[in-house]
């Protein structure tokens, strides 16, 4: 039985090499078509080098293509995934340096934070041009977004196209991972309901061997603690050698768990972002965010080591290194295993990112947020979560607000509405600064903001 991938974005070049490990670790019962697509001709180039020498190595049955054109590919795909990032590494820089001459300091700038904002202004167009190409090229395909914002770009496709999209993230799957380590339970046991939006999801109930663990949780939480912790090292990024983990690395996410018995995943990194109020000057235990508190100079720094090691690999002579497997552990956000669920109706539950539409009463009807959703053979199907906190509902009421100005933004290419969302989270209280600021990215970012009217070559703002 064949079946067709199209990878919209392939040269996010971790994501391919971990999917086609799994490709060729499980393939199912499918010969697999694996479409690349990247509008990098060099990345295309070289990631799709790469991949080939990765299946010829295991001798693996997978049909491989690639175009820069994602026209020439989807036709007749059975699923498409995109993992776009306009602009690249350089284009995501200007979303936290700018805000930074104004004060504003962000660990990630991805998601939330005027950072998140301004990505959200030219993803949204790009995203929702591949909806409607899949609309028109392979109108059957299940969409799969991996792109960020997440929230946002799938609540915008909702609402501009009505195609069914899923937002797909490992937050949640490794937040449950880093609870049960934390406190000495087998992940093989463990299992947690969680709600909320991408990047701020609250794991609340937590089951053991399909009891409430909840108190056992708790007990284990409050013992490390009281052994006394040194925050010396939390937001260390990329730990160098000597320097000791924290035993608890995520504080202020297990600060609702102390106020509200619910972990506040993917952890600190992502979820300060959106309580920018609690931590004034961007100082958190002694740090500064983006600087020494999760540095961001350092993920990118990262993220051009991966893609340089990638380009070396795929344009090298000759095979891959002998342990170059062993050093790969897969596309960690589950897709093969979704789509073995949806292919044999397994109705596995995964955490996804899809429209409410009344499962968790206490949300908005239309908002996009992450709950637990079952992988069937007709998609994802929500699945109803009655016993949400109304406190942790009252905590996702202001960042939805946000989420939603920032849509109608960038689908009307609105620079006054990009400034009330940035004045409405708070981040700079002077609007005179905020709208120099939204002036700066949108200079900055221009040529990926074909939804914003620009004249003679400069952005065309009018100052209220």
């Amino acid at each position: 039985m064949n079946r067709k991938m199209v990878l919209i974005g392939a040269g996010s070049s971790m994501f391919t090499q971990g999917l086609v490990a799994d490709l060729l670790r499980s393939p199912g019962r499918f010969h697999w078509h694996l479409a690349l697509v990247d509008t990098d001709p060099r990345a295309l180039d070289s990631i799709t080098k790469l991949c080939r020498k990765m299946i010829a190595a295991k001798q693996g049955n997978i049909e491989l293509t690639s175009s820069t054109d994602r026209t020439d590919v989807l036709a007749g795909a059975d699923y498409v995934v995109c993992t776009i990032g306009v602009g690249g590494r350089r284009a995501w820089e200007q979303d936290v340096f700018i805000p930074r001459k104004y004060g504003v300091y962000q660990p990630v700038g991805d998601t939330a934070m005027p950072g998140g904002i301004s990505r959200a202004m030219r993803m949204i167009p790009a995203v929702i041009d591949i909806v409607r190409d899949v609309q028109r090229y392979c109108p059957q395909a299940a969409f799969f977004n991996y792109s960020n914002p997440m929230t946002i770009i799938c609540r915008a496709v909702a609402k501009a196209t009505g195609f069914p999209v899923a937002g797909l993230c490992h937050g949640v799957h490794d937040s449950e991972r880093h609870v049960a380590e934390l406190t000495g339970l087998d992940r093989s046991k463990f299992t947690a309901t969680s709600v909320g939006l991408n990047h701020l999801t609250f794991m609340y109930d937590f089951r053991y061997d399909g009891q409430d663990a909840k108190p056992l949780v708790k007990e284990r939480y409050e013992a490390l603690k009281s052994g006394g912790v040194d925050y010396t090292n939390v937001g260390t990024m990329f730990r160098e050698m000597g320097q000791e983990a924290p035993k608890i690395g995520n504080p202020f996410a297990w600060s609702f768990f102390e106020a509200y018995g619910a972990y506040a995943a993917p952890g600190d990194r992502h979820v300060v972002e959106f309580f920018p109020e609690r931590f004034p000057e961007g100082i958190y235990y002694g740090k500064k965010f983006g600087i020494d508190g999760y540095s961001f100079e350092k993920v990118i720094d990262y993220g051009d080591r991966i893609y340089d090691r990638m380009d070396e690999l795929g344009q090298a002579e000759g095979p891959l290194p002998d342990d170059f497997f062993e050093k790969l552990s897969g596309e960690h956000e589950q897709l093969m295993e979704i789509i073995d669920s949806i292919e044999n109706d397994k109705r596995h539950v995964f955490s996804v990112n899809m429209p409410n539409r009344g499962a968790v009463p206490n949300l908005p009807h239309d908002a996009v947020i992450e709950l637990p959703g079952a992988a069937t053979a007709r998609g994802f199907a929500a699945l109803q979560t009655l016993d949400f906190p109304d406190t942790l509902a009252q905590l996702l009421a202001k960042p939805l607000a946000i989420a939603e100005l920032t849509v109608s933004a960038a689908l009307q290419g609105d620079r006054q509405l990009f400034v009330e969302a940035v004045m409405l989270g708070g981040y700079l209280n002077d609007r005179a600064a905020a709208e120099a600021m939204v002036d700066d990215l949108i200079e900055a970012q221009k040529p990926y903001l074909p939804q914003f009217k620009f004249k003679g070559g400069a952005t065309h703002v009018s100052h209220v």
